[in-house]
Formats: structure tokens, sequence, C-alpha cells
């Protein structure tokens, strides 16, 4: 691999404001000379970053920097390659900073693996110009990404709308036509300020118009937008529609053993990459939700996946395949049949079956991104399989972004949980993700149902911009924690006020998922939401559905059986995870409801019985939200007015949502199990 070179002039006496002089450590940038390793494929991104240093520099400290080529011959720093070398799958976007001296004049270089390193470790400089910390204690140890893949997963519609979009319409897009225009572009700079270098555009769910995506009459649209994200180090993909040759080809089959049917798959792969040779791979939901998929033709998910990785191969590809497959067709009188089983019982046999160009892509629970679930068994079962993480950021169970909910902190969870597979070292989710724990994975990462629209704030509640920035931080470096991460997009977006920092930070943002689960549901359980829309409180909601996301409460107690007298769930773990969960007096508090029917005078390890806990939770949730309204409402005058009335009036509407909740579930249990609440509070 060839390391290219930025080297950026400085002057250290040029801005005559002291204080500004003081934090950035005397580095104030005059000019920029690079030595690029061009070829045909980067030029485009180095005129990026030219671009992107110019503005940058302009918007930060008022002046328009110098751009020229570097004439001096001079000795270059020489970064060793093995300084990047590690165990997993090559991380492209490495860089690190060198503070030097040259002719007598004071330089910062940034090194960089490929054009996508500099623009990382030029947004990495203007974050730290932004934050006022002193360039001269920069970090110049290599800065390497944590995970190779960091994806973001749009659920966006070919007429404009979203699929649990929660702010406006799709600025990909609209009327059945794709858009590249400037909301595109400044998306496009912003997944990469933050470290994201792949983009899926469209709905998994794909029907209708999006099946066409792969014809002519979009491909050369697709060409202008993947060379758009491909200028900036980021990959673009799409969703498939599995049964595209029956759809598209007229053929009456997609089975993946049909020799018409891979023919016609390996001449719509030829088609398609003669158009846009930058594109990254497809996405595929498969078997799921009445999505078409190889379980109609009798194979199994290796045999589909393996199908398109074999066609897709000739143009270096990726199948991303989802795991999120299931019954949706249960009968609720059924107490074995456990939808949160279908995940491991599908993939785990398949382990070691799939190409090397395939990645199972393996929501965070067994169930569907609800506020508290376990992390799913499948990571810790497969051992030879590319694996990646899927997480939401789109608020679908958590608040719709109408609600502040901020998740890193859950994500954080997620990836510290320890499978314990046997014979590995690390063996964290995040070990696995990273490329770290299994020798045999090419590919692997992360990745986040999107949460982005064309609303002017992006993300239609100001403060679930945090999630967004969050995903990409932590996705990019996985050592830094959740109030790292807030902070700096506190300081970021309102400014360095120490007071503004604290309030949001600590008052706000970080009590903020736990409040919303206080006042949702309890202890694991997840689900009591209005069915299709999923927002607002309804008990029994799902209760007798066909979707297998029951709760079980009758007069005596609550929750599902899911330990290894029950469906069996619990002893997907390995060994010492099942152990944990499979009874009630060991299994984590806060999943308890998830593994064990418990009666409601069940005493928990804080002395409380299970009853008491749900009605004092739920009034606690509830006074949280109303905390976070006057905890916003101090820092009026310091927020400019109409972003400061845009949050208020979400954290007033949460206060009321959150009031509903905290009525509805106590009134429901309450009148369940006739048991009052010890505090004698008013429950209807």
């Amino acid at each position: 691999m060839q390391y290219t070179k930025l080297w950026l002039d400085t002057d250290k006496h040029c801005i005559k404001d002291q204080h500004i002089q003081q934090k950035l450590g005397y580095w104030v940038f005059q000019s920029v000379y690079w030595e690029p390793t061009t070829s045909a494929k980067n030029i485009a991104s180095v005129a990026v970053c030219q671009k992107e240093w110019s503005q940058g520099i302009a918007s930060l400290l008022g002046f328009v920097p110098e751009s020229a080529t570097r004439q001096q011959a001079t000795t270059a720093f020489v970064i060793d390659q093995t300084a990047f070398a590690q165990k997993g799958p090559q991380k492209q976007g490495c860089y690190r900073f060198l503070l030097s001296q040259k002719q007598g004049k004071d330089f910062l270089c940034i090194q960089a693996s490929d054009p996508s390193g500099w623009l990382y470790g030029m947004f990495h400089l203007f974050r730290e110009i932004s934050l006022r910390h002193s360039l001269e204690k920069l970090d110049q140890s290599p800065q390497i990404p944590s995970h190779p893949l960091r994806m973001l997963n749009h659920w966006d519609n070919l007429d404009g709308t979203i699929e649990r979009g929660y702010a406006g319409s799709s600025f990909f897009f609209q009327n059945n036509q794709i858009l590249c225009n400037e909301r595109t572009k400044e998306y496009v700079r912003l997944m990469a300020s933050v470290g994201i270098n792949a983009v899926v555009i469209n709905n998994v769910n794909v029907r209708d118009q999006a099946t066409k995506l792969i014809t002519t009459a979009y491909l050369d649209d697709l060409q202008k937008l993947a060379d758009l994200f491909s200028s900036y180090g980021i990959a673009l993909y799409i969703s498939l529609n599995y049964a595209s040759p029956i759809e598209l080809g007229g053929l009456d089959s997609a089975d993946p053993l049909d020799e018409c049917v891979i023919a016609w798959w390996q001449e719509k792969m030829r088609e398609i990459f003669a158009h846009v040779p930058h594109l990254g791979g497809f996405l595929v939901k498969a078997d799921s939700e009445g999505r078409p998929g190889p379980f109609s033709y009798g194979r199994n998910h290796a045999q589909g996946a393996n199908m398109l990785a074999r066609v897709a191969k000739p143009y270096d590809a990726l199948i991303i395949w989802r795991c999120f497959v299931y019954n949706c067709k249960q009968d609720w009188r059924d107490t074995k049949t456990d939808r949160a089983r279908a995940c491991y019982d599908h993939f785990a046999p398949l382990d070691g079956q799939f190409l090397d160009n395939v990645i199972l892509q393996i929501k965070n629970g067994p169930m569907d991104f609800q506020v508290r679930e376990p992390v799913t068994p499948l990571f810790g079962a497969l051992q030879h399989t590319n694996q990646m993480l899927e997480v939401q950021i789109a608020q679908e169970y958590t608040g719709q972004q109408k609600h502040v909910c901020y998740l890193l902190p859950m994500f954080q969870e997620i990836l510290s949980f320890q499978t314990h597979m046997p014979g590995v070292q690390h063996d964290r989710v995040e070990d696995i993700i990273s490329g770290q724990a299994l020798d045999s994975q090419t590919h692997c990462g992360i990745t986040a149902v999107a949460n982005t629209g064309d609303d002017p704030n992006w993300t239609g509640h100001d403060l679930a911009t945090a999630n967004l920035y969050g995903f990409g931080r932590l996705a990019f470096d996985a050592c830094l924690d959740a109030k790292t991460i807030a902070t700096e997009w506190c300081q970021l977006t309102y400014g360095l006020d120490g007071q503004v920092c604290q309030t949001i930070v600590d008052q706000i943002l970080l009590p903020s998922w736990p409040a919303y689960e206080s006042y949702t549901s309890p202890l694991g359980i997840g689900w009591m939401v209005n069915p299709n829309h999923h927002y607002g409180p309804n008990v029994e909601g799902y209760e007798y559905d066909l979707w297998g996301t029951y709760h079980r409460a009758d007069w005596r107690g609550i929750g599902v059986d899911r330990s290894s007298q029950g469906t069996g769930y619990a002893m997907q773990y390995q060994q010492q995870n099942a152990l944990m969960y499979d009874k009630k007096e060991t299994c984590p508090m806060e999943l308890l409801l998830f593994f064990h029917y418990v009666p409601y005078t069940y005493v928990l390890p804080t002395g409380k019985t299970l009853i008491q806990h749900i009605y004092d939770t739920h009034f606690q949730g509830s006074q949280m939200a109303q905390d976070f309204v006057k905890a916003w409402e101090s820092l009026k005058g310091k927020i400019e007015d109409e972003a400061f009335q845009r949050v208020q009036e979400r954290l007033w509407l949460q206060q009321d949502s959150a009031k509903e909740w905290c009525d509805r579930i106590n009134t429901y249990f309450y009148r369940r199990c006739g048991i009052p609440d010890e505090q004698g509070r008013k429950i209807y």
C-alpha cells in the first residue's frame, strides 16, 4: 500500500486574537502542499480534499489558504507500512499527524493510507480547531478505523417517502427519480466528516418501482451518485429484490440453483457494473416479512446468498445478507414457537457455508430494535462467517425522533457484550465485528438504520442529530465513550459554553435512554405500542397478533418463558451466558421478563416486588421527562431562539407522552393484579 502525504505550511504569528492563539497552540495554516500518489481513480478525491481544506479553513479561521504543489526538494516523512498493520480485515482510511520543521518553517503533515484518510485527517483537524484544542498536543499516533465497514442503511422509497422516517422526505428520491443535488452533496460531506464509508440508499423492502433501480432506466443516475460518494471515500450500495428475475426478467423462478436464474443475474451484474463501476454491492432482505427468497424453492440462505455472491465477485462487490428472518404467521396460543429463536435457528447451522464476499448483517437483538433486548446469540455462534452488526438510529421503537433518546450508551453495551465463544481470546461483539476475534473473516463492520430526511435540521428533532453524529464517531473509534461523544457533539453544535454543554449532556442526553425505558416497557418485555406505526402506548396492541411479540401478562404475572423449560431460547447462547439467562435468580434484572414469566409478587434484587418496580419506574420516567423540559428551559437566551423553540416543543410533547405511557401502563397492571401502589399515587 502506498501512503500519501499532505503538508500544511503554518505560521505561528498571523492571528491577532491572543485567546485563539493560546487555544490552538499558535498553529495557523497559510497554505497546503500536496504530495499525493495520484492515479485516475483518486484524482476526484484529491480535488475534494483541496476544496474541503479551503472551505474548512476559511470557515474556521476567516481566510482562504493558498493551495500549491510542493516544489522544495526536502526529505519527506515516510510512514512504515507496519504502523497500520493489524490482525483482521484491512482497514482503509487510516491517518496520522506529524508536527515538524522544514527549511526553517513549521509544518503539520497528515499521512494517510488512501485519499479517504486525508479527509478523515482534515475533518479531525477541523474538529480540534472548532473545539479550541491545542494542536501542539495533537495525537501523532496512527488513527485506525475500528470497523472496516461503517455503513448507514436508508429505508427510502423511490416516491420520496421513507419507511420509519421521522424527519421529512427522502433526499435521494422524488417522484420515482434519483436526486443528486446540493442537499445530496451536503449529506455526503456530513457522512464523510464522521467517518461513514458505505451507504445503502433504498429501502430493504424492495417493491414496485424500486425493483427497477438495477435497470438502465436508473443506472446512469446511479453512476453520478456513486461517483459523488466515491470522491468522499464512501461506497454506494443498493437493496435488491430477490425476485428480480421474475419481476424484471420474465422468468418463472428465482431459484438460486436454476441455471437460467444464474445466467440472468450474471448478465444483470455485467450491465450494472458497466454503468456503475464504483458500486460497492447489494443489501438483501429475503424470506422475511413477505419478501421473496430462497425458501420458496427449498433452498437455504447460504445457497441464496452465494448465488448472488458468485456473480458479483468479478466486480469486487459484496452481498450483505440480512439475518432478520422469522415466521410472521405465528399463533399466539402456541407458547413454544418463539420469534426470538429464528435468527439463530436459520443461520447458526450454516456457519462456514457462505462465500467470502457475503456478510451476514445481524440485528443487535433477536426481536426488533426494542428499547431493551439481549444481544442476539448469533454473535458467538458463527466462527467461520463474515458478520456485521445492525443497529437503528431511526427511533422506531424509542420515540420516533419526537422524544429525545440518546442511543450511544445502548450501542456501547451491545459492543461490550461478551459472547464466551470457545477458543477465542477476544470474544466481545466489538471484537467480532472489528475483525479482531476471527481470522476467518474477510469483511465485517457495523451499520445503522438512518434517521435522516429533508427536514432543515436533518433529523426532525435537533437533539436526534446526536445519534447520527455519535454513530459515525463510534463506528470509526469504538474506544470513545458515550459521554465524550455527546460532549463533542454538543460543543460543535451549540458552542463552548460550559453551562449549555453540561445541561444538555448530563441532564438531558445521558439520562434519556434510561428515562424512555422507564416510562415505556418494563424489564426487557418490549412491544407495548400501537400496531403498524409503533408510536404511543398500547399494552395489548400486539398481544394476540401473528408477529410473535407477546408479553403473556395475566392476573398472576408477566413475561415470556424462554428458559430451558420454556421455548429454549436461552440455551442458544454459549454455556456461560445460557446458564446466566436460564434462571430468574441469575438473569440480569433489566432482561428478566424477556427470559422469564414472573409473578407480580416476586421480589427483585432491589427488594421491591415486580409490580412495585413497574409502578415506580413509570412514575420516575414520567418525572424525568418533565425534568428534561426544565433543564432545557434553563438555557433560554443561551441557544438561538428558533433552535431553542424547536427543541422545547419536542420536549413538551415528550413530557405529555411520557405521562400517557405512565398512566396507561400502571393502570393496565393495577387492573390485572389488583395490587395497589405502596406509595398511594394516582393510578386510574
